[in-house]
């Protein structure tokens, strides 16, 4: 389960050039990447990662993530806060986004408000989903950011996280947005991971759709989170092995969607990636395994460096 959204009736597809155009860009990239269409990426025995975020309306509910196994390796320390380096980001923003809150499940009631996301109401957030074993997204996805937000950092980008790891609960899909529109972020990246059925595999990258309702207004970031979000899906098919999902996107690795709060009401641009999915349990021993996550960590940062460099 995503963020801060379910799964649109009839969510927009992309236009037919443009669908061309993400084949094209990762085909090209899985030339260069060991296991791409295959079974599995590298650092595994094989598994391949699958992810969806606008995936389909029959995904099983999210357990309850009460057990914590090992996911193989601590989630890196927060930075120090101290003077950037000079690199090739230096005078750039990027908000990361963690998808939901490990503690979310103990505040049902606070995340269950509704709020609005210019297309209509949702909740504040959801606890999102875990593997078999109860490894939770939310603890996945604050891993990843925190790997990102290294890499970033260290290559001169000033970096915003929406949370770490350091709120009761949330926050809600309309601060999500807030946070990365005050910050005047050059890119926004919201980390998830699905919880799709078992089989549906491979990452995908969700894009805003056009939209324009109610406090939201897409038109301006519409193509720029396009070119970020292709940027992203051809360097995490490089940096990770990973097949675009097989389930959503149409196996371009890109869906478009005009349901989620942190999208619509976003005015910088802005994506969200799905990493895996978590019901699936090849790709769950991706999602749980360091060494991916750091891959997939790094893929991401290389999209986001390649965007905002162009």
């Amino acid at each position: 389960m995503r963020d801060d959204d379910k799964p649109s009736s009839a969510p927009p597809r992309p236009a037919r050039h443009r669908a061309a155009r993400a084949a094209a860009v990762l085909a090209a990239a899985c030339l260069t990447a060991a296991g791409c269409g295959g079974d599995g990426g590298p650092g595994q025995a094989r598994p391949h990662p699958g992810g969806a975020a606008s995936a389909s309306s029959s995904r099983p509910a999210s357990p309850g993530p009460s057990a914590k196994p090992s996911a193989g390796g601590p989630s890196p320390a927060p930075t120090s806060g101290g003077p950037l380096p000079r690199g090739p980001l230096t005078g750039t923003t990027v908000v990361i986004d963690p998808g939901h809150n490990t503690r979310n499940r103990e505040h049902t009631r606070e995340i269950s408000g509704q709020v609005d996301i210019g297309t209509g109401r949702k909740e504040c957030d959801t606890t999102g989903t875990a593997t078999e074993s109860g490894y939770a997204e939310a603890e996945f996805t604050l891993d990843v950011a925190r790997r990102l937000r290294t890499l970033l950092e260290g290559r001169g980008a000033k970096v915003v996280l929406t949370q770490d790891g350091d709120r009761p609960f949330g926050p809600c899909v309309d601060e999500r947005a807030r946070i990365g529109n005050e910050a005047r972020a050059d890119a926004v990246v919201s980390v998830h991971a699905d919880g799709a059925a078992a089989g549906d595999r491979g990452f995908h990258v969700i894009l805003p759709a056009a939209v324009r309702a109610g406090g939201a207004d897409t038109a301006r970031i519409v193509a720029p989170s396009r070119d970020l979000g292709e940027r992203i899906a051809g360097h995490f098919v490089r940096a990770t092995g990973s097949s675009p999902s097989n389930y959503v996107g149409g196996r371009t690795g890109l869906d478009t969607r005009e349901d989620l709060g942190g999208l619509n009401l976003s005015t910088v641009p802005k994506v969200f990636v799905e990493c895996g999915n978590m019901r699936d349990p090849k790709d769950a021993a991706l999602l749980m395994s360091a060494d991916w996550r750091q891959r997939a960590a790094l893929g991401i940062a290389e999209g986001v460096g390649s965007y905002l460099k162009r």
